[in-house]
């Protein structure tokens, strides 16, 4: 096979022992690398993408001599968003090192490294160093990065897609920016299977020499896409609800599914569901089947605990968020579950990949839908997975409270001048449009805060010498930066400490519990755990716990039994609808041929939804008005994902007050959004009083939103998150941590005092960004109210539609509740349908 050539007879030796040839892309990544040309990688799970990414270090790392160093000898970064996938790369790349007898030392770099290890890394590391995106932020801010990194000549980045698209990625392509200017022959590989778009990954991974515009872009090796995935949606004899996410009527197919495979990877979208479906199938586990637990707010040990035994072949099936969605090998899955819909098809493909991790047999999935509106997500995802179809768009530009952060970490190494560093910014593809007055913005706000903040010294991170260049106040702003650095900010989190009865010993005779010792379950939102009162139940770490009390930053739980045990609520986890998959929803529902491919019972309900309204063109939106209990509700089907709603509904609900129709509130889910009123909108919009096309009129996007956004609690929340990454407000000093609620009044002060004294300030501005692109989909609501330009169809109705079902259901839901919150649905539910049904 052309390209053995470049591989040393040692090499040849090892893939012959084990009865291997090197794969087509193996090779032509080596060839990529032997002319030192950055290359994005694109290959299905189980392809040995992450073996062809370290290929060319391994060869280069046999041949290198020490005479050859001219630093402290760090040869290859490998860089992954999951600290588990980091150990896990390097366990398996330690077998082909040691079966080949390469002298070549691996180590990985994370937060749970001791700080001893950590600290002789900086001066004598390994030849490759595996690692995450915010250890190389705190390596490159220390005053021997040029040394470190002086021989460094490949840097690998593992799951691409999965970091390139948020402000982590923004971080770490700032990052690469400083690796170019300190090690100049640097080689970047990227490494992905899932790619709507290559150019966007692409031109992440070289610098780009023009300015405002990305025109440089590494090579790609794009390989087969292998077998294709077995994948069917759960067809059970108990029906699909109405409405809910908990997928509850499902577990005894799951436990059966469980118990006909080896291992069984669940899959669910947030912390809270995945507790509650380990409940539930641990209650109907009457075959004693080892199940495990495996998400983000457990604690460290427990999760690496439960690796080890998948890794094993000890468990039957484990319950996980994305914790598990990358590319780590988990032993032998040989079946996929996601409960609920996928809400994309990359993150379907990227799941169903953890099945059978090898690329010539077919993944086996099974998808569990929630509810009725789930089935045809699920059915639209499938479809799109059978024809291999990506919906990750990754394009963004680059945050300013994320440059506000980079900008003094690289004070941190050492001073630096404000032109050279605006030039090796801006050869970062985010960057890449960066204008020099809002690079010096960022600057002068790093340097005192922002004019109404230039008074208060702490705000002052660095400062200008004589020569022109910047360097850090003090040495106590390099260790602040060391301890906050990062773009993953947590709302504030509570340890939970399981301790023993005996161990709650009594206080004088007040009868107050002394909280003492106890093993760490995790951590949970300090929000939820201040809602607690002792003695209340509640589910966790796949137990059920009684809350005992709360002492400073830790939680203390005792084991419980109770039936009716609160689920927690966890911030953030919830995905959006992809746009892709909103589009195939809307065609599956004007396809009245395709519905022969959906469950009987889901067909039966569009067929009434036919009869009784109708059901919307892909191209139109549907709004249906009718009383119902004394209001008046207006319901539209945008398909649009959640959070476009949630802002649909805002902007909606203020124009509807001022037209006089007394609006009382709304809700909104991925599908769809109801706004119910005192006045009958129906009557109102027929008489054209306000018109629909007045009412969503893509107007709403200015005056409208900018007022609500004036007054909303949203835009604090956004800008509190942006003050901690731009180091505004440090969450962490030596010895201490501020509460969550001690960064709110901090941050909130702040955000009134910009506001009135400078609205303009460098972080209200990224504030509205991040705001616009992320909690509110404004892009995305824009493109929508554009579509429907003279496409909006009104269905004035007696009663409610089969179709508004779902949606009205999520009325007065609330997030966080007991149990039994399902048996309430189920009664509304019923309501809802004889109304629905009843005839005229």
């Amino acid at each position: 096979m052309p390209g053995h050539e470049l591989l040393p007879e040692t090499f040849l030796n090892w893939f012959a022992t084990k009865g291997w040839q090197p794969r087509p892309h193996q090779l032509a990544l080596l060839e990529k690398a032997q002319a030192r040309a950055s290359t994005l990688l694109i290959a299905p799970t189980g392809a040995g993408k992450t073996l062809a990414g370290f290929l060319p270090s391994l060869v280069e790392l046999s041949r290198r001599k020490k005479a050859d160093l001219q630093g402290a000898g760090l040869h290859t970064l490998y860089i992954s968003p999951l600290k588990a996938l980091s150990v896990d790369v390097a366990r398996n790349l330690e077998t082909p090192i040691k079966e080949m007898g390469l002298k070549i030392k691996a180590e990985t770099r994370t937060g749970d490294t001791p700080v001893s290890r950590r600290t002789r890394q900086r001066t004598k590391p390994p030849a490759i160093l595996l690692t995450t995106p915010e250890q190389v932020a705190l390596l490159l801010a220390h005053p021997d990065a040029p040394f470190l990194f002086a021989d460094l000549r490949t840097v690998i980045i593992d799951e691409l897609h999965a970091i390139s698209g948020s402000k982590r990625g923004d971080l770490l392509c700032l990052d690469l920016t400083r690796l170019r200017s300190l090690a100049p022959e640097l080689m970047t590989i990227g490494l992905s299977a899932t790619v709507a778009r290559p150019s966007e990954l692409r031109a992440y991974l070289v610098g780009q020499a023009k300015p405002d515009r990305v025109t440089a872009l590494a090579d790609v090796v794009v390989t087969d896409g292998g077998a294709k995935p077995d994948i069917s949606i759960l067809e059970d004899q108990d029906p699909v609800p109405w409405s809910g996410h908990t997928a509850r009527y499902a577990m005894p197919a799951i436990y059966d599914a469980i118990k006909r495979h080896r291992l069984t990877l669940i899959f669910v979208n947030t912390r809270s569901q995945a507790e509650l479906v380990f409940q539930e199938l641990w209650r109907i586990n009457d075959d004693n089947l080892h199940i495990g637990l495996h998400h983000g707010s457990l604690d460290a040990a427990r999760r690496r605990k439960v690796e080890a035994a998948m890794a094993q072949g000890m468990l039957d099936a484990v319950v996980a968020t994305s914790t598990l969605d990358l590319g780590i090998d988990w032993g032998d899955i040989d079946l996929v579950i996601n409960v609920g819909a996928p809400k994309g098809s990359s993150r379907l493909l990227q799941r169903i990949g953890r099945a059978n991790h090898r690329i010539d047999e077919p993944s086996q999935a099974l998808l569990v839908p929630g509810n009725l509106f789930e089935v045809l997500e699920c059915r639209a995802a499938l479809d799109a997975a059978h024809a291999g179809v990506q919906d990750v768009v990754l394009s963004r530009a680059g945050a300013l409270d994320v440059l506000a952060q980079h900008i003094l970490g690289m004070a941190c190494q050492q001073p630096f001048d404000p032109e050279e560093l605006y030039q090796e910014v801006r050869s970062a593809a985010q960057y890449a449009s960066l204008k020099r007055p809002t690079f010096q913005r960022v600057v002068d706000f790093v340097a005192t805060g922002g004019y109404a903040l230039t008074a208060y010294e702490r705000f002052a991170k660095i400062r200008q010498n004589p020569d022109g260049r910047y360097r850090i106040s003090n040495a106590k702003v390099a260790q602040a930066y060391r301890m906050n650095a990062g773009t993953i900010v947590e709302s504030p989190l509570i340890k939970v400490r399981l301790v023993g009865r005996k161990a709650l010993k009594s206080l004088n005779g007040s009868g107050t519990a002394r909280l003492i010792g106890g093993r760490v379950l995790g951590e949970l939102d300090e929000y939820f755990i201040e809602q607690l009162k002792p003695g209340e139940a509640f589910v966790f770490a796949g137990e059920t716990l009684r809350f005992e009390g709360l002492r400073e930053t830790e939680a203390f739980v005792s084991r419980a039994h109770a039936s009716d045990p609160i689920v927690p609520s966890y911030p953030g986890g919830k995905f959006p609808l992809s746009t892709h998959l909103a589009e195939r929803v809307r065609q599956l529902l004007q396809h009245k041929d395709d519905w022969g491919l959906l469950p009987l019972p889901v067909a039966d309900w569009l067929r009434l939804q036919a009869e009784r309204s109708t059901l919307p063109d892909a191209r139109e939106v549907l709004i249906e008005t009718f009383p119902r209990s004394g209001r008046y509700h207006l319901v539209a089907y945008p398909f649009e994902g959640r959070l476009a709603h949630q802002t649909l509904g805002m902007l909606l609900t203020r124009r509807l007050e001022r037209a006089g129709a007394m609006p009382m509130g709304f809700v909104a889910n991925d599908y769809g959004l109801s706004i119910w009123a005192r006045r009958d909108i129906g009557a109102m919009v027929s008489a054209g009083s306000p018109s629909l096309a007045d009412l969503f009129e893509e107007d709403m996007l200015g005056d409208d939103l900018e007022a609500w956004l004036t007054e909303s609690a949203l835009m604090k929340r956004t800008f509190r998150h942006c003050a901690v990454i731009a180091g505004l407000i440090e969450r962490k000093h030596p010895g201490r941590e501020k509460s969550g609620r001690q960064v709110t009044m901090s941050t909130d002060l702040i955000y009134d005092v910009l506001q009135k004294h400078e609205p303009d300030h460098i972080l209200i501005e990224a504030a509205r960004a991040d705001a616009a692109t992320g909690l509110l989909d404004i892009a995305r609501l824009g493109d929508f109210l554009r579509r429907i330009r003279g496409a909006i169809r009104h269905v004035p109705l007696e009663r409610v539609s089969p179709l508004s079902i779902p949606i009205l259901l999520e009325i007065g839901v609330e997030p966080v509740g007991n149990m039994g919150r399902e048996d309430i649905l189920r009664e509304a539910a019923e309501d809802l349908i004889r109304e629905a049904t009843q005839q005229s």
